[in-house]
């Protein structure tokens, strides 16, 4: 630690103030559409973005398209900030409504949705467009009055997104800084009074002291008119969002109290960040990167403008950049990676009525998931459906999920995307489904071996890369893929449906055809499964003595518990030999999902989820598998990978090289977190719960105190410890949530990072909502320490 360091850590500058000095004030104040060159981009027939946004600011009456018999009409305009669309019905009078052009991910065009795929024929493709929302929003299809509209639209919100997605930190922050004024500012006089500030400070998330408020507004006020003006406004906001931790913290180190010297940095980094002998070479890498002034980058110094932006930037983040990258080997066999898996991909909502869509693998592909569920049935046109049998649940068209699955399976990840067929098909039925195959996935899909030999281990993810696994039943083995194999065969019908059947129904409540314990199946569908055949598991001796690489056991959560608490080890050694999947009980109808870290804890590697689901489990998923470039493919630990060692997660101790670790957080303070009251005098009260998820001795929670009403600057300054028995295996889980003495806490906002991709040192968390969207410029400030227990 470095000597005279002053251990009081608590309430810098605004982290606008660096942006804000190098944009003249009112660029900072104007939310700009484009960048400083708005005539440069031009899009089709040469047509600048400028004149799309025209058109979007006139507004257009577009048809919102919901279903063959709904024909709903809406008038539809961008505001004048270019970053809010608002709308109406043709009904209501002069009531508009609003979203942001940040909610939208992207746009696409013609009939790319469950909507207008169903309705294909009434709308032209050409005119219409679906903007697809953040999170588990629902899409917004719309039908445009020509296709030249339609562009418009389509291409004015891509530009916008576009402009949205490459801005830098501190453009966001001016974007900030400029929504406060506007919303401040009611009577839209280019000005704000005292009472507007009041205002403004409760939707700030802050209750300050009335005087203490006045007496910043008045110090702001340098025309002494009662008002501040825009200017006058970046002063007063610098002044409101002053960080005396991070302040203390860049004195301590400077060796003139105003500036680090490339010394300095290089101390900080080497004392604080731990960052050993890179320190000196990254110090003028960080200043050349953040230091907004050119006079002092010249100089090697970085203010405490700079200091800040690097505190706040990626470098600063708590999860190591490079961990973001693709770092793991990917040339191990398929068995030896956590998979990101999704149960029952097409529903969007319960199990027993929900709505099945092509919107369900859009997303989940989205988020990096590599093997996807489709349950297979006949359709009444001879045409095969999926959707989840014996319920009331919408069915889609086999044929519209297999192309959608060909059109995004390698836009998030290149490595091989495996489909979990549930075939519930006739035998022509299933030739329809092979021959989709087939025509649909073309070289993408997988035939063959990929050396043409039977394999004695399965290939690796690299091997694999931009082809598509069929995982299902197999007549026989891969041993006689080349033989004369009959047209068709039966094979067992013990698979995870039947196990999921018997988790939620009684065997009489069942239809007479789900007791039979054979099933047909045509040589065609057999043929296409290759490293991925469901096989029934007796257990692991059997396993380990008649099993083959491409074999995959199937178990519902509950089978998998009961195998973890009997026979962990045990477990643990067959998954580093096959590949297993476990998926959620059959009694959770309302699509809930259950804690995956039990499963990847003895080696599970499709564990699959619901995605459409939000909560503790996913936020699990996500942060497992937010490493190595969000592939989708997690490399085990070697404790995971090695069929000849035993590992027992409840006794990590017994582990030859067993060296357990002292993780120190230190929850410094809050910035800007957001309120999860609409009502303007409502104010959180937030306390910080640091969760590890790992094997059974790491699991533990701690929360700090809480804070009354302030959601702007919350400063904790408290101290949590844990020790960590598994590293390998940890997830480390911050959660900020509003306190409430008489009902149940609100959730604020969360963020999942695996342990061993933690940075030590000076961090931010930049903060995640529920959906597992960023939440910026809400963030923590910590000082991670990690240490060999003793």
């Amino acid at each position: 630690m470095h000597s005279g360091r002053s251990k009081s850590v608590c309430s810098v500058r605004a982290e606008g103030t660096a942006s804000l000095k190098r944009l003249p004030v009112s660029q900072a104040l104007r939310i700009c559409c484009f960048s400083s060159q708005p005539g440069k981009l031009c899009v089709g027939n040469g047509i600048s973005p400028a004149k799309f946004l025209e058109i979007m600011k006139a507004g257009s009456v577009l048809r919102k398209a919901k279903s063959r018999m709904w024909r709903g009409h809406r008038h539809y305009k961008l505001q004048d900030d270019c970053k809010t669309i608002a709308y109406k019905s043709s009904w209501a009078m002069n009531s508009y409504s609003t979203f942001s052009v940040g909610d939208v991910e992207a746009v696409r065009e013609g009939h790319e949705s469950d909507v207008f795929l169903s309705v294909a024929d009434e709308y032209p493709p050409e005119r219409c467009f679906t903007l697809v929302f953040r999170g588990r929003r629902g899409n917004l299809d719309l039908v445009a009055e020509s296709a030249e509209e339609a562009q418009a639209w389509i291409r004015g919100m891509q530009t916008l997104i576009e402009n949205l997605q490459s801005m830098g930190e501190s453009e966001k922050l001016d974007q900030w800084i400029s929504d406060l004024f506007l919303k401040a500012d009611r009577n839209k006089d280019g000005r704000i009074s005292f009472k507007e500030v009041r205002r403004l400070l409760k939707l700030m998330n802050m209750d300050m002291n009335e005087d203490h408020a006045n007496s910043l507004f008045r110090m702001a006020d340098k025309s002494q008119t009662g008002f501040l003006g825009s200017e006058e406004f970046v002063h007063f906001y610098k002044m409101l969002t002053q960080r005396k931790e991070v302040m203390e913290l860049f004195q301590e180190y400077s060796s003139d109290g105003q500036t680090l010297s490339h010394c300095d940095l290089e101390e900080f980094l080497r004392e604080e960040q731990l960052e050993g002998d890179r320190s000196q070479e990254h110090a003028l890498e960080l200043i050349q990167r953040y230091e907004p002034s050119d006079t002092a980058k010249t100089n090697h110094t970085m203010s405490v403008d700079g200091f800040l932006m690097y505190l706040t930037s990626a470098d600063g983040s708590i999860f190591n950049s490079e961990d973001q990258h693709l770092y793991q080997d990917m040339t191990q066999p398929l068995n030896h990676y956590f998979i990101s898996s999704s149960h029952n991909t097409y529903l969007l909502e319960d199990q027993l009525k929900g709505r099945s869509s092509v919107e369900g693998y859009i997303q989940a592909l989205k988020r990096g998931c590599r093997c996807l569920e489709i349950d297979c049935w006949d359709g009444s046109s001879g045409d095969p459906v999926v959707y989840h049998g014996h319920t009331f649940t919408s069915k889609i068209l086999f044929k519209d999920v297999i192309n959608t699955v060909a059109k995004y399976a390698f836009k998030t990840s290149e490595y091989p995307v495996i489909l979990s067929i549930e075939n519930r098909c006739s035998m022509e039925q299933q030739k329809v489904m092979a021959q989709l195959l087939r025509d649909i996935l073309g070289d993408m899909l997988l035939r063959t071996t990929i050396d043409g030999k039977v394999p004695s281990v399965l290939p690796s993810p690299e091997e694999l890369k931009g082809k598509i696994l069929v995982k299902g039943k197999k007549i026989g083995g891969l041993e006689s893929l080349d033989a004369d194999n009959p047209v068709s065969g039966e094979v067992s019908d013990e698979d995870d449906s039947s196990e999921l059947r018997r988790d939620s129904l009684t065997t009489e409540s069942l239809p007479s055809d789900s007791k039979k314990s054979k099933q047909s199946l045509t040589k065609e569908l057999s043929d296409l499964v290759i490293y991925c055949k469901n096989e029934h598991f007796n257990n692991f001796e059997h396993a380990r003595i008649h099993g083959k690489p491409y074999d995959i056991s199937s178990f519902s959560e509950s089978k998998a518990r009961k195998i973890i608490k009997e026979a962990a080890a045990d477990f643990a050694q067959h998954n580093a030999r096959q590949i297993t999947r476990v998926y959620p009980s059959g009694l959770r109808t309302d699509s809930s999902n259950f804690c995956p870290q039990d499963m990847w804890n003895v080696g599970c590697q499709m564990v699959a989820l619901n995605f459409q689901t939000a909560g503790l489990e996913m936020d699990l998923n996500d942060g497992l598998f937010s490493q190595n470039n969000r592939c989708g493919y997690v490399l085990k630990p070697e404790i995971l990978r090695n069929s000849e060692q035993q590992f027992n997660p409840d006794r990590p101790q017994d582990r030859k090289d067993y060296c357990p670790l002292i993780l120190t957080i230190q929850v410094i303070s809050g910035q800007q977190l957001p309120k999860v009251n609409n009502k303007v005098g409502s104010i959180v009260d937030p306390f910080v719960r640091v969760e590890i998820y790992g094997v059974p001795p790491d699991q533990a929670t701690q929360e700090t105190s809480y804070i009354e009403n302030n959601g702007l600057n919350p400063c904790w300054n408290e101290t949590l410890e844990f020790a960590v028995h598994t590293p390998e295996l940890a997830l480390v889980r911050f959660v900020v949530e509003d306190y409430d003495m008489a009902t149940k806490n609100d959730f604020i906002g969360q963020y999942t990072v695996p342990f061993s991709c933690i940075q030590s040192g000076y961090r931010h968390i930049h903060l995640l909502s529920k959906d597992g969207t960023s939440l910026r410029p809400s963030s923590l400030f910590v000082n991670i320490n990690i240490t060999e227990a003793s």
